[in-house]
């Protein structure tokens, strides 16, 4: 497996419970740790890593929503598969399916972008790109 640059590392209030929620979401458990509870996840290339909260690293007081000011795109080839598994997680989704459209260098780019809170709080933003 190979790496990303970047992995931003969620703690989570309740590890069991957020990791069953990123399972759901087709979320891919790549490997995982006990001591402190830890699951390294993968999702059509995007990865983040989850771990039970431990005072070592922290730089405040944790409050819900965690994560405030941060979105974490999350790029999928299949938006419709990734709305229809949060309907089972969640039936009343708060946020719709948004299109938003972009220049980048000399293409327009249409995007597609679906928000999603995770149990902490962390906002996640699934989006597919369609060339225009």
């Amino acid at each position: 497996m190979k790496f990303n640059s970047l992995i931003p590392e969620l703690y989570v209030s309740d590890f069991e419970k957020s990791l069953e929620f990123y399972l759901k979401i087709g979320f891919k458990k790549e490997y995982s740790r006990n001591k402190p509870k830890f699951v390294f996840l993968s999702f059509e290339g995007s990865q983040i890593m989850v771990q039970e909260i431990e005072s070592q690293w922290l730089t405040g007081k944790l409050e819900y929503p965690f994560g405030r000011g941060i979105n974490l795109q999350i790029n999928t080839r299949n938006l419709i598969t990734v709305e229809l598994r949060m309907k089972k997680i969640t039936p009343k989704i708060s946020f719709r399916v948004e299109e938003n459209n972009y220049k980048i260098k000399n293409k327009k780019i249409l995007s597609k972008e679906l928000l999603l809170m995770d149990p902490d709080g962390y906002l996640l933003r699934f989006s597919q790109d369609f060339k225009l």
